[in-house]
């Protein structure tokens, strides 16, 4: 059986949350519950950067760094996924991976709907530990380990209803998982998706500069002993917008549309730096 650890990119994504909330593109990017689910020396990681004092130490700029450009990455991913979610409502709504997700406790939207949160045990529990002090009602949480458990068979016995029609939301999740595993993830999905559904993934295009950059803040966060999330969590897949295109066609969906962050970002009429992050991180939006 698999040692699961729970992921240490769900917090670092957690922590860009908290910094953009209310600050960038006010009245349509809020998420309340990110600084509740952070623990205080990760709160205090986020003041930091709030407070917009730069950190003499490097390795302590490198984390500084890390969280304010998540920040300003995950506004336009945010924003363009929920705005999918809005799109076409479905009765039930199934989020892969859903690490430190608050959509189930900040968006009205979803009241009304079944909310299922699947994830890797051990980053299931860190959530639902940290979640006790969020309002509201939670998700369904679903544990599953994928290198045992089938997510239909998980999802069915938690409740979900694969004959009606079902929101997928996948992100932040495809680059962590082998090209193999992601077709297997999208038939799953396909088989238990009637018609109606819509699924929703964030992907990574793939991007030499991107790749390179992450090496290097692996390598920079040795020699002071910092913590680096990705160190644990390297990307083992990216995909053109051809190539997932074409994956999901063969599974019965219909690309709506498939766009970088950089695009999202100007349709909001937010000013994205130009980093290889905007340029190649992408959300595309499929239905059944």
């Amino acid at each position: 059986m698999p040692e699961y650890r729970a992921s240490q990119t769900a917090v670092l994504v957690c922590q860009g949350r908290a910094v953009a909330h209310e600050r960038r593109l006010p009245g349509r990017y809020a998420d309340p519950t990110a600084m509740v689910l952070l623990r205080d020396d990760e709160r205090a990681a986020v003041e930091r950067v709030l407070a917009g004092a730069l950190p003499a130490d490097w390795n302590d700029r490198m984390a500084y760094e890390m969280v304010l450009r998540c920040g300003e990455m995950l506004v336009p991913r945010t924003v363009a996924i929920d705005d999918a979610i809005r799109e076409r409502p479905a009765g039930q709504v199934v989020i892969l991976g859903a690490g430190l997700d608050g959509r189930a406790w900040r968006m009205p939207d979803l009241a009304d709907a079944a909310v299922y949160e699947v994830d890797q045990p051990a980053s299931q529990q860190d959530k639902r530990d940290r979640a006790t002090a969020l309002k509201g009602t939670p998700p369904t949480f679903v544990p599953v380990d994928f290198a045992r458990d089938r997510l239909g068979d998980a999802l069915a016995g938690a409740g979900h209803r694969a004959a009606e029609p079902t929101t997928w939301v996948w992100e932040g999740v495809v680059p962590y998982l082998t090209a193999a595993q992601v077709t297997g993830m999208v038939q799953q999905i396909a088989a238990l998706s009637a018609a109606g559904s819509r699924l929703i993934v964030n992907y990574q295009e793939h991007s030499v500069a991107a790749r390179f950059g992450r090496l290097i803040a692996r390598a920079m966060a040795r020699p002071g002993g910092r913590s680096n999330p990705w160190a644990a969590e390297p990307w083992l897949s990216t995909w053109t917008p051809a190539s997932m295109g074409g994956l999901l066609r063969r599974h019965g969906f219909t690309v709506l549309r498939d766009d970088d962050l950089r695009t999202v970002a100007a349709g909001l009429k937010e000013v994205a730096p130009d980093r290889m992050s905007f340029r190649s991180g992408r959300v595309a939006v499929a239905d059944i």
